[in-house]
């Protein structure tokens, strides 16, 4: 008698080549689920159900074989085994024997009548359990455990599973079968992890990025709010998968994208601030040479009045007179003889003293401040005649004091001129300009002159 099917050897080379199409065809894929052989994968019911092997495979058994389906595989039986009824053996009647205490008879009784047998042997079948069964003490059929007498033909990378009047050779979880042998299934192929995923041999380990932190469920994975461990120097921001630092106004982030390092906003521009920039942490300060302060844009330097605010060292007897940056105290104007004073500013030289021929009428004092580094050509002081004469004209010109030529007059009109800068001063400076006003009347013959003394405090700084 010679069996076929799963966990038994096939006869043929061409029921091996059926068996291994019937491999390849039992192994399908059904939505990242595999069966092992002998199931195919059900989608409604997501189970593995058992193939019907003696159905869809119409020459699994050949020959004078029946094939008898099993849970994963199929068995091929002869079939006058397969449908031989169980016969118990017939009970044969015990001889009649006489009583020896009745004494013997002269003859014999005779015996019954007996039915008439055939005069050929009578067979006693012996096989009264189907293939996969043995006959117990009490008459019954039990299940022979393949697995536990060690019978079955399981290769060693597979495993014996016994079933009712057979077994079946499977794999372990994490293995399939192909081609007769038990391969570890790679389970990362399929996406079974939501981020990294090691393969090992019949299981896989899922990993996280950096980052992440495995979820309960070894599948999926979870953000790491990094920022709850406050890394940053400042401020943190927690992202998908990281986080990132930022910094207060003022600072910039260093290299190690961390710790945040004071930014030095003066190196910027030399024009941040009107006179000097002064680095703070977080932000920059503008402060002014003395003299000066603060302007409300925080950058700008304006001129402290002294006179008015009255920080000055100036006497009653003195005037205040205030320039950018500083201030000088005047001193009671002092006219040198034959000059009389007119006025707090204003000397004169009377026509009818002899002294005075040849020198200037007047001179009137005045005072002015400039910045230091003007930007030339610039109009600075204006003169003009107050007095007009019929038939006079004028004529205004430096007298002294321009030895470095930073100054010009221009004529403006036939009474008036304007003194022009052109050429920048540099401060601290004083300069002290005598400006001429000749008026000439050829009707009457009359040449004279006025001066106007024209002191300019030039300041240290630009501004």
């Amino acid at each position: 008698m010679h069996l076929e099917g799963r966990g038994f050897r096939f006869c043929s080379p061409s029921r091996m080549l059926t068996a291994l199409v019937f491999i390849l065809l039992c192994v399908q894929p059904g939505r990242g689920q595999t069966c092992t052989e002998g199931f195919a994968y059900e989608p409604r019911t997501r189970q593995c159900i058992d193939v019907d092997e003696c159905r869809t495979m119409p020459d699994a058994c050949r020959g004078d074989m029946r094939c008898v389906n099993q849970n994963g595989g199929y068995l091929c039986i002869p079939r006058n085994l397969y449908n031989q009824p169980y016969r118990p053996d017939p009970i044969v009647p015990e001889p009649v024997y006489p009583d020896p205490s009745a004494g013997f008879p002269n003859s014999f009784l005779p015996s019954p009548p007996r039915s008439v047998e055939p005069s050929y042997p009578r067979v006693i079948s012996t096989a009264q359990c189907i293939l996969g069964y043995t006959l117990a003490e009490d008459g019954t059929c039990n299940d022979i455990d393949e697995c536990e007498t060690n019978s079955h033909h399981c290769n060693p990378t597979q495993v014996c599973i016994n079933t009712a009047g057979g077994y079946t050779c499977s794999c372990t979880e994490g293995y399939w079968l192909l081609g007769g042998q038990c391969q570890d299934i790679d389970e990362c192929r399929y996406g079974y992890c939501q981020q990294l995923c090691a393969n090992v041999p019949g299981s896989y380990s899922c990993s996280c990025n950096p980052g992440f932190i495995l979820n309960p469920d070894s599948r999926t994975c979870q953000d790491v709010d990094e920022c709850a461990d406050e890394p940053c120097s400042h401020g943190c921001l927690n992202t998908y998968g990281s986080y990132m630092c930022n910094c207060d106004e003022g600072f910039e982030l260093a290299s190690d994208g961390t710790t945040c390092i004071d930014l030095d906003e003066c190196s910027f521009s030399e024009f941040l601030c009107q006179y000097r920039c002064v680095n703070i942490p977080g932000s920059y300060s503008c402060i002014c040479p003395p003299g000066y302060y603060i302007y409300e844009d925080g950058r700008s330097c304006e001129d402290v009045n002294e006179c008015d605010t009255g920080n000055n060292t100036c006497t009653t007897a003195q005037v205040c007179f205030n320039f950018q940056g500083s201030y000088t105290c005047l001193n009671p104007l002092q006219c040198n003889p034959p000059y009389i004073a007119v006025s707090d500013n204003q000397c004169m030289c009377s026509a009818e003293n002899p002294a005075c021929r040849d020198k200037p009428f007047t001179i009137l004092y005045r005072h002015m401040d400039m910045s230091s580094g003007r930007s030339v050509p610039a109009d600075i002081f204006q003169m003009q005649a107050t007095t007009r004469y019929p038939g006079a004209f004028y004529i205004f010109q430096i007298k002294s004091g321009n030895d470095g030529r930073e100054f010009y007059m221009r004529q403006t009109s036939n009474v008036s001129a304007t003194l022009v800068l052109s050429r920048p001063i540099k401060g601290p400076k004083k300069v002290v300009l005598d400006l001429e006003m000749v008026t000439v009347n050829n009707v009457i013959n009359f040449r004279g002159s006025s001066i106007i003394r024209l002191t300019i405090f030039v300041s240290e700084h630009p501004f």
